[in-house]
C-alpha cells in the first residue's frame, strides 16, 4: 500500500513539470475556430501561449514534498502503534497485579482464620506447623505490599 501512495504522490509531483517542458501554440484556422497545440501547425499563423506551471508561489519553498508528507504521515504512524502497544502493556500489567493482590489477600484472610493449612507433596497430604504458616504469612504480605499499592513508574 505505501508503494502505492509513493507512486501516485510521485506521478502527481512530475505530472506539471512534464506539462510545462514544452510550447504551447495558438492558432485560428480558416473557419475562425481556435485550437491549441503543443506542435506548431504548418501552413498557418501560430503564436506562442504562455502557461504557468504554478512554481512561482512564494509559499513554494515552505511547503513539504510529497515524499516528506508520506514519510511525516509514515513516522506519525509508527508513533500511534508504539502508544498503543505501550498501553496495551501497561494494561496487561495492572491486570496482573490485581490478579496477584487478590490471591495474596485471600490467601492472607485464610491464614488469619486460624484454621488448620493443609498441603499436598509427593502425594501425600500434611498440615503446616506454625513456623511454615508465619512464612507463609510473610510470603503472602509482601507480595500483597508489591501488589496492592499504586503502580511505581
Amino acid at each position: 500500500m505505501n508503494r502505492k501512495i509513493l507512486m501516485l504522490t510521485l506521478l502527481m509531483a512530475l505530472a506539471p513539470g512534464m506539462a510545462h517542458s514544452g510550447s504551447v501554440y495558438k492558432w485560428t484556422d480558416e473557419n475562425g475556430v481556435t485550437h491549441f497545440g503543443d506542435r506548431q501547425p504548418t501552413g498557418s499563423k501560430a503564436e506562442q501561449v504562455s502557461v504557468r506551471s504554478g512554481k512561482g508561489s512564494a509559499n513554494a519553498s515552505s511547503r513539504t514534498s510529497p515524499q516528506e508528507q508520506v514519510q511525516a504521515m509514515e513516522q506519525e504512524a509508527e508513533k500511534r502503534q508504539l502508544t498503543e502497544r505501550e498501553q496495551a502493556e501497561m494494561e496487561a500489567i495492572r491486570k496482573q497485579r490485581e490478579a496477584n493482590c487478590a490471591t495474596a489477600q485471600s490467601n492472607l484472610r485464610v491464614i488469619d482464620s486460624n484454621a488448620r493449612i493443609q498441603v499436598e507433596e509427593n502425594g501425600e497430604r500434611r498440615y503446616l506447623s506454625p513456623e511454615e504458616i508465619a512464612e507463609q504469612r510473610m510470603r503472602f504480605e509482601k507480595v500483597a505490599e508489591e501488589n496492592c499499592g499504586p503502580m511505581e513508574e
